[in-house]
């Protein structure tokens, strides 16, 4: 199932600004946020050395430099989240997804390498490996696609035939091509599958809880309809038109009149 979202449904579903779950996603590990203090107290040595030991001064220009570059540890994840999330947002037209989970496989993934020297002395190159999950998503329209994602142990409840939602983007407005996916919502155990929280978890469930209502009104409505109409009873058949008397014309008496059959 594919429905069509709005643009302001889609901005709240995707916000413009770091959520608090991209945040924490791009602060990563301590050696992360080690990395980026290491680069504000770079930034703000370098313009010490150019006010002091330089005597350069650029007055209000060179302290802005110098504050965003000694907060950068801290504002650093907000602006790389915020750039993933503009990745999504070009996109014109998005849509809500439901299907179901067709397979799921676990691999081996090389995230990084590290080069350490063995008791030897000799270098020593070391991969740094994680398992992921590995999910085939379809429907009845034959629409497939993959998402991957960090293996968790929550995911050990999950197997096929599952109900999936997502979102969906596209720059078509019948939403026929899909550019890009959204990470994965499986409803019925409330987990989420995805490397990066594109979407609002907090908001998402109850924007699916809606559609389903709205769904679920449709499909009684239309099977109410089917109930109330019987083909046997004959006030539900459709009516056969009487066809009109047919006239002949004659002449009689050198006057013109019609005459009924």
């Amino acid at each position: 199932m594919l429905v069509p979202l709005t643009r302001e449904k889609f901005d709240q579903l995707l916000p413009v600004i770091a959520s608090g779950p991209q945040y924490k996603y791009y602060c990563g590990k301590f050696s992360d946020v080690l990395q980026r203090l290491l680069i504000s107290v770079v930034c703000v040595a370098i313009v010490l050395l150019i006010r002091y030991f330089l005597a350069l001064d650029f007055g209000p220009i060179l302290f802005l430099i110098g504050l965003f570059g000694g907060f950068y540890w801290l504002w650093g994840p907000v602006f790389w989240a915020s750039i993933r999330n503009a990745k999504c947002r070009r996109y014109k037209y998005s849509g809500f997804f439901r299907g179901r989970i067709l397979d799921w496989w676990i691999t081996d993934e090389t995230i990084g390498k590290q080069e350490t020297v063995n008791n030897k002395g000799e270098l020593v190159i070391v991969e740094n490996r994680e398992k992921c999950l590995n999910l085939e998503i379809g429907d009845n329209t034959g629409f497939t696609t993959q998402i991957k994602a960090p293996l968790k142990p929550n995911h050990k409840v999950i197997n096929r035939g599952q109900v999936v939602e997502m979102v969906v983007m596209s720059n078509r407005p019948d939403l026929s091509r899909i550019e890009e996916i959204s990470d994965v919502y499986i409803p019925n155990r409330d987990i989420w599958v995805s490397d990066y929280p594109y979407l609002r978890r907090d908001f998402f469930p109850e924007v699916s809880r809606r559609i389903r209502q709205q769904e679920g009104k449709k499909e009684t409505r239309d099977r109410k309809i089917e109930e109330e109409y019987d083909p046997r009873n004959r006030e539900d058949r459709p009516q056969r038109r009487s066809q009109p008397p047919r006239r002949r014309y004659s002449d009689e008496g050198n006057r013109n009149r019609w005459s009924q059959e």
